[in-house]
């Protein structure tokens, strides 16, 4: 088992001229510095993703579906769409199912007042059906386009640097502890 947590970044948006890019891109670059994890971007506009649900065997789910088995914890960054997380989003959550079990998962959300925290609660939801264990410390950057500069860099950077170094060394705690707990007994034979 290696020392390191391998944590997928997964973006929430594919649309054009997304946000997502600049906040995901700070939130990988938090991730890496850390130095306990090794990052996997998972980001659905570039995947080979059905346009509805298949089977199984299709490459494209079958490759997320490795990548999603692999994480030993997950950084989902979503914006919120009218009070809601993308469609897209939605779509990876549900291509894969026992993959996600028993991992923890945090949030960088974004938008315009809520900073994306509706939707965030919403992912709460359907990843608690998933057995994902979320974390209850998030980030959250409300009127996001006042956050960042045209660098895509922050323009007050420690607010969010505290809350995203609380959000990884918790998620480091419960990935480390989530992953042994799977080694010592499959979560899916727990309950068989």
């Amino acid at each position: 088992m290696s020392s390191k947590i391998n944590v997928a970044l997964i973006y929430g948006s594919t649309r054009e001229s997304r946000f997502c890019d600049t906040v995901a891109r700070w939130a990988g670059n938090a991730i890496v510095d850390h130095g306990n994890f090794a990052l996997d971007v998972i980001d659905p506009a570039s995947l080979s993703l059905p346009a509805r649900h298949q089977r199984a065997d299709n490459p494209g789910l079958a490759a997320l579906r490795e990548r999603i088995t692999h994480a030993d914890a997950f950084v989902l960054v979503t914006p919120e769409y009218n009070h809601g997380y993308p469609a897209a989003l939605k779509f990876l959550i549900d291509s894969v199912s026992e993959p996600w079990h028993a991992k923890p998962a945090g949030f960088v959300s974004y938008g315009g007042i809520s900073g994306g925290l509706r939707a965030v609660e919403q992912l709460r939801l359907v990843l608690a059906e998933l057995h994902v264990v979320t974390l209850r410390d998030s980030v959250s950057f409300a009127n996001v386009y006042d956050q960042f500069d045209a660098a895509g860099d922050l323009v007050r950077p420690e607010p969010a640097r505290r809350a995203m170094a609380i959000l990884l060394a918790r998620l480091d705690w419960w990935a480390r502890a989530l992953r042994s707990a799977r080694y010592a007994a499959p979560y899916g034979k727990v309950a068989a």
